[in-house]
């Protein structure tokens, strides 16, 4: 307030804004902010507003109601996406509350509150029984008992698909730490198919690449397993029955 009175009466003075700020040793901006705001008959004007700063908009109850937005799926509120970001919040909750705030507040709001914007972690728990999982796993460990009493009745592999996409629906969400985000591991088209077993007991692998990952290319790369099983039962001294 001092530099801003000494600003005007220099001004009522007669001297330039170039030699006002010579003598202050300042900008000619500063000095020029000062000779169009500052009011010599109204001390008011000499207080620098921008010292205030922003007014906080957000209330308690206006950030419960983005943490409990930020728990839900954005479809289920009627939105066209899939997933929310900071300038999603702000823009949802300005529509339901009225409230405007911008993207970089929505954020600040949900780092305070121990937020953090990872990827979320691909389950497949929904398409699963717990009921036959339970069965197959007890089935297993009988498998596993009886390969490793009489390994020369029954051998033990496991099979399992995977493919690798070149596009991946990455999908990043606001979560609490160490709490992340669960979501279906679902991928867009362009995949490199792949089929694989591994010997329990031997520990001998079989990798074989699909065309494309279907019923018939499956059938396929079982014939071919089983008719190297049956080469290997030949070659160790064994009838082909």
């Amino acid at each position: 307030m001092r530099e801003g009175i000494l600003i005007l009466l220099l001004l009522n003075d007669g001297k330039t804004q170039s030699k006002i700020a010579d003598f202050l040793g300042c900008s000619v901006n500063k000095i020029s902010y000062w000779c169009m705001k500052g009011d010599p008959d109204n001390l008011e004007s000499i207080i620098d507003e921008r010292m205030k700063g922003n007014h906080k908009k957000a209330t308690d109850k206006h950030i419960d109601i983005l943490l409990k937005t930020l728990e839900k799926n954005p479809q289920e509120l009627g939105c066209d996406f899939g997933r929310w970001t900071a300038q999603r919040l702000a823009t949802y909750l300005e529509q339901s509350t009225g409230i405007k705030l911008s993207g970089g507040q929505v954020r600040r709001i949900l780092k305070q509150k121990k937020y953090v914007y990872i990827w979320a972690k691909y389950r497949l728990e929904s398409k699963r029984n717990p009921e036959k999982r339970t069965a197959f796993k007890i089935k297993i460990a009988e498998y596993l008992k009886i390969e490793k009493e009489t390994p020369e009745q029954l051998q033990v592999g496991f099979w399992d698909e995977s493919g690798f996409s070149l596009r991946v629906t990455r999908r990043k969400n606001w979560c609490k730490k160490d709490n992340r985000r669960k979501v279906r591991g679902d991928r867009r088209k362009g995949r490199v198919n792949v089929m694989g077993g591994v010997r329990n007991s031997a520990k001998k692998r079989w990798v074989e690449f699909l065309k494309k990952g279907n019923s018939y290319n499956f059938y396929q790369v079982l014939k071919l397993f089983y008719a190297e099983l049956i080469n290997e039962w030949v070659s160790a001294g064994n009838q082909a029955s």
